[in-house]
C-alpha cells in the first residue's frame, strides 16, 4: 500500500511575481522555456470520507503557456474516468465561507418603542443557504526509471501519469522532453519517488485556453483516489517558492474536524472588538494578527474555521456574500462519497500555516480532532465567549467586531444597554472577509493599537492611551504680564499684601 497520500484539504495558492510573499502549492510548475512561471491564484479543494479523497484544483496561471505543465504527486495511477473539469464558482464560495470575517453591530435603542413601532430589526439580518482521449505528444522514456502509466485529454488539459524508480531519472526524463525543472527539485522529488508516489502532469493546449490579459483562465480539475494515509506534500511545492509561503488547507468531511498530527496546533484569537480603522484595512490587520499568533506558537498550524453546516442549521454566523449551496458539495465529490455530504450536511475545517523553505522538514499529516466552538455572538455572565472550547458540535470561526454604541437620547427610567443588532436605519452591512492575504502589506500595522481587549491567548496587551501632557506654563517676563493668570506681577504682589493684612486683622488678641 502506498505510504503517501496527497492533499486532503483545500489549498489556496498564490505565488506573487513582484514580492517574496507567496501562497504554497502542493506540486510545482515546469516549462519548456526559461521564463519564470507563477501560479497567480491556485485553489485546491479536497473532500475526505473514509479512505476516499476527491481533489478539485483551480489554476489561474500567469506566465508562458508553451509547454506549460503542472506536476503533483499522487498515491495511485489515475484513470480517465477519475478526472474531470468543473466550474470555478464553487471555489470562490468555499473560500468565502471559511475566511476570517469582520462584522459590525449597533447598540439598539436602550429605551425601545413598542415592537410594532420599531423602525429597525432587533438583531442583524442573517443569510441562510443552502472527455475522448488522445496521446500526449511527448517522447517516450528510453530508460526504465520512468514509466508512462496513463495518458488522456480532459478539456484543455493533456494528462500524463508517470511513475519513477529514482528522482534523478524523473528529473532527467522531464528535461529530455523539453521541460526545465525548478532548481533543486531533485532532492524534493526523492522522498515521493521512494514512497512509491505517481506524478500527475497536467499539460495545457494553448489553442484551447481562454486568456484574461496575460493570465490564463484554466478550467478547474477534479480527480479522486483511495488511500489510507491523510497528508499534504508541501515540500515539492517549495521548488517554485519565493520567501515565506502562506498555506491554507480547507478539509471537507461529513462530520469531522481535522488538525495536523506532526506539527503543533493552535487556534487564532477570535471574538474581540476592534477599532473603526480596521474596516478599511481588515486584510492587513488579520495578517498582522496571524503573524503575532505564529510568533507566540512557533511552527504551529493555525485553525481558523471549523463549522458544521446543514439544511436545518445556519451554515454561517454571519454569512459571507455567497455561502456554498448544496449543489457545490456534489460538484466537489458528494456524487462519489454519498452519505451526509451528498445531502448537504458537511463540516469545513480551515487550517493556515506560514513557513519558509527551511521551516518545515516534513509534509503535513492530518488526524481527526474533537469538536470545538467559539467566535460567535454568544454572551454569558463572564462576557462574550472567546477562544476555542470543547463542544458537542463544531462551531468555531475567526470573527471580529466593530461596535457602535447608542448616541441618541435615553428618556426611560431603566435603559437597557448592550443589546446589539443592525443599524438604526434598518439596513444591513455585509461582513468583510479577509482574503488574498498573500497580497496584503505586512509589518506596517500594530495590532495592539486596534484591539479592544488584551489578547491573553498570545500574550499581547492592547496599547494604552498616551498620558495627557501637563499644560505648558510660560513664566512671565520681568515686569510684564503673566500669561497664565492674566495680570501683571505688580498686581499679583498687591493682592498678596492685601490678603496678608486681612489675616493679621483676624488673629485673636492675647490676654
Amino acid at each position: 500500500m502506498n505510504k503517501l497520500a496527497i492533499l486532503v484539504g483545500a489549498v489556496v495558492v498564490t505565488t506573487m511575481v513582484q514580492t517574496k510573499t507567496a501562497d504554497a502549492f502542493c506540486g510545482f510548475y515546469v516549462s519548456g522555456s526559461e521564463k519564470p512561471m507563477f501560479a497567480d491564484a491556485t485553489q485546491v479543494v479536497l473532500m475526505r470520507e473514509g479512505t476516499r479523497t476527491v481533489l478539485s484544483m483551480q489554476n489561474d496561471y500567469a506566465g508562458p503557456l508553451g509547454d506549460f505543465a503542472m506536476v503533483v504527486p499522487v498515491p495511485v495511477v489515475l484513470r480517465e474516468t477519475e478526472v474531470k473539469t468543473l466550474s470555478k464558482d464553487v471555489f470562490r464560495r468555499v473560500d468565502q465561507l471559511g475566511a476570517p470575517r469582520l462584522v459590525e453591530y449597533w447598540e439598539q435603542d436602550p429605551c425601545p418603542k413598542p415592537e410594532r413601532y420599531r423602525p429597525y430589526p432587533k438583531a442583524p439580518m442573517k443569510m441562510s443557504a443552502r472527455g475522448g482521449s488522445a496521446g500526449m505528444d511527448m517522447a517516450e522514456s528510453k530508460k526504465d526509471t520512468v514509466k508512462i502509466e496513463a495518458q488522456f485529454d480532459v478539456g484543455e488539459y493533456k494528462i500524463l501519469i508517470l511513475s519513477a524508480t529514482e528522482a534523478a531519472g524523473l528529473e532527467k526524463w522531464l528535461n529530455q522532453n523539453g521541460y526545465k525543472i525548478p532548481k533543486d527539485a531533485e532532492p524534493l522529488l526523492r522522498p515521493y519517488v521512494e514512497a512509491g508516489s505517481k506524478f500527475f502532469v497536467a499539460k495545457v493546449d494553448p489553442k484551447k485556453v481562454k486568456m484574461d490579459g496575460n493570465r490564463a483562465v484554466l478550467s478547474p480539475l477534479r480527480f479522486h483516489y483511495d488511500s489510507e494515509e491523510f497528508s499534504l506534500p508541501i515540500r515539492l511545492g517549495m521548488a517554485n517558492s519565493q520567501g515565506k509561503q502562506d498555506l491554507i488547507v480547507n478539509i471537507l468531511s461529513s462530520d469531522k474536524r481535522y488538525e495536523v498530527a506532526n506539527y503543533k496546533n493552535a487556534f487564532i484569537p477570535t471574538n474581540f472588538d476592534v477599532k473603526n480603522g480596521v474596516r478599511e484595512r481588515f486584510g492587513e490587520f488579520y495578517a498582522a494578527l496571524f503573524d503575532k499568533t505564529i510568533e507566540a506558537n512557533p511552527g504551529a498550524v493555525i485553525t481558523e474555521y471549523a463549522w458544521k453546516a446543514s439544511r436545518n442549521m445556519g451554515k454561517c454566523d454571519p454569512c459571507p456574500p455567497e455561502p456554498p449551496i448544496d449543489a457545490d458539495m456534489m460538484t466537489l465529490g458528494g456524487d462519489l462519497i454519498g452519505g451526509e455530504i451528498a445531502q448537504g450536511t458537511y463540516t469545513l475545517t480551515r487550517l493556515h500555516a506560514r513557513y519558509g523553505r527551511n521551516d518545515m522538514k516534513d509534509d503535513l499529516r492530518f488526524r481527526e480532532a474533537k469538536p470545538v466552538t467559539g467566535g460567535r455572538e454568544v454572551w454569558s455572565k463572564s462576557g462574550l465567549e472567546y477562544g476555542a472550547a470543547p463542544a458537542a458540535q463544531n462551531n468555531f470561526q475567526a470573527r471580529y467586531a466593530i461596535r457602535h454604541w447608542w448616541t441618541g437620547p435615553m428618556t426611560c427610567k431603566n435603559p437597557r444597554r448592550g443589546v446589539w443588532g443592525g443599524p438604526p436605519d434598518g439596513g444591513y452591512r455585509q461582513p468583510i472577509a479577509a482574503s488574498k492575504l498573500a497580497y496584503v502589506p505586512r509589518g506596517k500595522m500594530a495590532v495592539a493599537s486596534f484591539i479592544g481587549r488584551d489578547l491573553w491567548e498570545i500574550g499581547l496587551k492592547k496599547a494604552q492611551p498616551a498620558p495627557k501632557a501637563a499644560p505648558k506654563v510660560t513664566p512671565p517676563a520681568p515686569g510684564g504680564a503673566s500669561k497664565t493668570m492674566g495680570f501683571g506681577a505688580g498686581a499679583l504682589a498687591g493682592l498678596l499684601l492685601i490678603a496678608l493684612r486681612a489675616v493679621i486683622r483676624r488673629r485673636p488678641t492675647q490676654d
